[in-house]
């Protein structure tokens, strides 16, 4: 099973590398595969930006993945 994770994008570099924040941490990614601008969300699979996803969906995803870790916890 593959996994993406909701990142919001910070700066954009060279065009094709971005800064995204998930949240708690910083990282640098692939922007080859979207046409992204900053400010936006994207989907991050293995260090490359996969699809765009609008904020609200973004920001579900990442209260749906703390709830899963904190269960994980338990």
């Amino acid at each position: 099973m593959c996994i993406a994770v909701p990142a919001e994008v910070l700066e954009i570099k060279n065009g094709n590398i971005g800064v995204v924040d998930y949240g708690d941490l910083k990282q640098e990614v692939r922007l080859d595969l979207v046409d992204v601008e900053i400010g936006e969300f994207v989907l991050v699979h293995v260090g490359f930006a996969i699809q765009k996803l609008s904020r609200e969906d973004a920001l579900q995803t990442r209260e749906l993945f703390k709830e899963v870790y904190a269960a994980m916890e338990e």
